[in-house]
C-alpha cells in the first residue's frame, strides 16, 4: 500500500464510522443493533490497521506523506500502537457497559448513538495529533481533542457532568492557547534563519536547522510550550480540569483520556524537547521537567491517599504517572528516556484496566463512593481480582509491567548522580502505592452489602480488562523482541543519536536489568539492558 493511501485509511476509517454512528440515530428500532455493529467494525478497523502502519514504519523506519504534512516515526509509531490497542479494549468494553446505561435507562438510544460517534471522532483527532509533521496542523489536532472529547465528559446531561465538560473545555482551551504562543515563536524564529520560510512549518525541516535557533527565544517558546500542552498532560499546576473530567465521563471514555489523550499531548512536549535540546542544550528542558514531574508526582500522591471517590484516585494517579514520565525525561539520558517510553505504554495498560474495573463498580454498586463499596471480590470475582491485581500493577508491584519501568526510572536517577531526588521520589512512590492498597482494601475485601446481587456483568465487561492483565504480565517479564525494538529506537530519537550499532535489542524484562554499569550519555539503548545470559554470566 502506497504510504499516502496507509495515512488515509488510518485517518478516515474512525472519521467514516463516527458519521455512520451519527446518522444510525435516524434509523428508528435498529438504530441500537445497527450503531453497536458499526463501531465493532470500526474498532476491529481501527487495531488492524494502527497495527499494519507500526509494522509499516517498524519495517520502513519513517513513513512521510502528503507534502511532509504527515508523518511518522519509531517515537510517533509507539504511541499508535498505543491508540490502537486501548481504542480496541475501551471500544469493545463500551459494548457491555454502554449496554447495561441503556438497559438502565441511564441514557437513550440518541445518547448511545452520539457517544459511539464522539467516541470515534475523538479517535481521529487523536490520530491527527500522532501523525502530524505541520507545527499548527498538530496544535489544531491538540484543540480538537478538547473539543470531540468534552461530548463524551458531558454525556449523561447531568449538573456535575456537564460542569466537568465545561471546565475542561475552558482550562484546556486556555492552557492550549499557551503552546499555540510558543509554536508561533518556533515557527518565526525557524522561518528567520531557513532559506525556504515555508519549510519552517514543518517539524522535521525545523529539526535540521536547531542549531541555528536563536537561544533566547527558544528557552521562551518552551515554557510557554510546556505550560499549554502540560495542561492537556495533566501536569500540576495546569491539572485541574482531569480529576472532575475523568471521574464524570463514562469510564471507557475516563480510559480514553487517561490512556491516550494524555499521551498525545505528552508526544508534543516530546518533540519539542528533542527540537529544543537541540537548539539550547537539553539542561533548560530537563530542569523544567524533573520541576513540574516532581510536583506533580508529589501533589498527587497525598491526593490519592485522601481520596474516597474510586474514579478521582484514578485520575490523581494519571497526573502522578504523567509526572513521574515527566521526571523520567528530566533525568535523561539513554535509560531515563526508555524508562520514560515504557512506563507511557505500562500506565496506559493498567490505567485502561483500573477504569474499567470501576466502571464494572459503578454498574453493580450504583456509586463509586470507596466507603459504600465493599466485597467485589465475593459479589463479582473476577472483576474483583483483576482490580486488585491493577491496583498492585500500577502501584509497581513486580512481576507487572509498571515495576519494570519505575525501577528504571530509579536506577537511572541514581545513575546520573541525582541520589537525593531518587530518595524523594521512592518515597513519594511507596505514598502512591499505600492509596492504591488501601482502595483494594476498602473495596475488593470485605463482606458483600446485602442490596447488591451475585454475579459479573457479562463477558463484554470482564474479557477486556482479562487482555490488559495478561499484557501487562507480558510486558513486565518479558517484552516482545519487535517491542524492544521499537522502544530504542524510539528512544534514540528522542536523543538525537543512532540506535545500537547492531541493530539489535536485547529482550526487555525485570530479571534482566543489571546496575553494574552506569549508562553513558550517548550508550546505546541496547548496551543499558543486558540479556539473562549476560547478567549470569558474571
Amino acid at each position: 500500500m502506497a504510504t499516502l493511501d496507509l495515512f488515509i485509511t488510518l485517518l478516515a476509517t474512525p472519521l467514516v464510522v463516527a458519521l455512520l454512528a451519527f446518522v444510525s440515530r435516524f434509523t428508528g428500532g435498529a438504530a441500537r443493533t445497527l450503531v453497536t455493529a458499526v463501531h465493532l467494525v470500526g474498532i476491529v478497523a481501527l487495531l488492524a490497521i494502527t497495527l499494519f502502519t507500526v509494522w509499516s514504519v517498524y519495517q520502513q523506519g519513517e513513513l512521510l506523506a502528503a507534502n511532509r504534512w504527515l508523518h511518522l516515526d519509531s517515537l510517533s509509531a509507539l504511541f499508535l500502537a498505543i491508540l490502537g490497542v486501548i481504542g480496541f479494549i475501551t471500544g469493545l468494553y463500551s459494548i457491555g457497559y454502554m449496554r447495561h446505561e441503556l438497559d438502565g435507562g441511564e441514557i437513550s438510544l440518541p445518547t448511545l448513538c452520539y457517544y459511539y460517534g464522539f467516541f470515534h471522532l475523538f479517535l481521529f483527532t487523536m490520530l491527527l495529533v500522532i501523525t502530524s509533521n505541520n507545527l499548527i496542523l498538530m496544535w489544531a489536532a491538540i484543540e480538537a481533542t478538547t473539543l470531540s472529547s468534552a461530548f463524551l465528559v458531558g454525556l449523561y446531561g447531568q449538573r456535575s457532568s456537564l460542569e466537568a465538560a465545561w471546565k475542561y473545555i475552558i482550562i484546556c482551551t486556555v492552557g492550549v492557547a499557551f503552546g499555540l504562543y510558543g509554536t508561533v515563536l518556533v515557527y518565526a524564529n525557524a522561518a528567520n534563519v531557513m532559506t525556504e520560510p515555508g519549510n519552517a512549518i514543518f517539524w522535521t525541516e525545523v529539526l535540521k536547522h536547531a542549531g541555528e535557533l536563536d537561544g533566547t527565544l527558544m528557552h521562551l517558546a518552551f515554557i510557554f510550550i510546556l505550560i499549554g500542552f502540560g495542561t492537556k498532560t495533566g501536569l500540576f499546576p495546569m491539572h485541574a480540569w482531569l480529576p472532575d473530567a475523568h471521574s464524570e465521563a463514562p469510564s471507557p471514555t475516563s480510559a480514553m483520556l487517561s490512556a491516550v489523550l494524555l499521551n498525545c499531548a505528552l508526544l508534543v512536549i516530546v518533540r519539542y524537547t528533542i527540537l529544543i535540546s537541540a537548539a539550547i542544550g537539553p539542561e533548560f528542558p530537563q530542569r523544567l521537567l524533573l520541576v513540574f514531574g516532581l510536583l506533580s508526582v508529589a501533589v498527587a500522591a497525598f491526593l490519592i491517599l485522601v481520596q474516597r471517590d474510586m474514579k478521582r484516585l484514578l485520575a490523581y494517579s494519571s497526573v502522578e504517572n504523567m509526572g513521574l514520565i515527566a521526571v523520567a525525561i528530566g533525568i535523561g539520558g539513554p535509560l531515563g528516556i526508555l524508562a520514560a517510553l515504557l512506563h507511557t505504554l505500562n500506565h496506559s495498560l493498567a490505567k485502561t484496566l483500573l477504569f474499567c474495573g470501576s466502571g464494572n463498580v459503578l454498574l453493580k454498586y450504583g456509586t463509586r463512593d470507596m466507603d459504600a463499596v465493599k466485597g467485589i471480590l465475593r459479589v463479582a470475582p473476577l472483576t474483583g481480582a483483576l482490580l486488585a491485581g491493577g491496583a498492585l500493577a500500577l502501584g509497581g508491584m513486580p512481576p507487572f509491567n509498571v515495576f519494570l519501568s519505575e525501577f528504571m526510572t530509579v536506577t537511572a536517577g541514581i545513575h546520573a548522580g541525582q541520589l537525593p531526588l531518587t530518595l524523594l521520589l521512592l518515597a513519594l512512590l511507596t505514598v502512591v502505592l499505600a492509596g492504591l492498597v488501601r482502595m483494594v482494601a476498602m473495596t475488593v475485601l470485605g463482606s458483600k452489602p446485602e442490596a447488591v446481587s451475585r454475579g459479573e456483568l457479562g463477558w463484554l465487561t470482564t474479557v477486556p480488562m482479562l487482555i490488559l492483565l495478561v499484557l501487562m504480565l507480558v510486558m513486565g517479564t518479558r517484552i516482545p523482541q519487535p517491542v524492544t525494538q521499537l522502544l530504542e529506537r524510539a528512544t534514540a530519537i528522542v536523543l538525537n543519536t543512532a540506535p545500537g550499532a547492531d541493530g539489535q535489542a536485547a529482550p526487555l524484562g525485570w530479571p534482566s536489568l543489571s546496575l553494574r554499569a552506569a549508562p553513558q550519555e550517548h550508550a546505546p539503548v541496547s548496551s543499558l539492558t543486558p540479556s539473562r545470559q549476560e547478567m549470569y554470566r558474571d
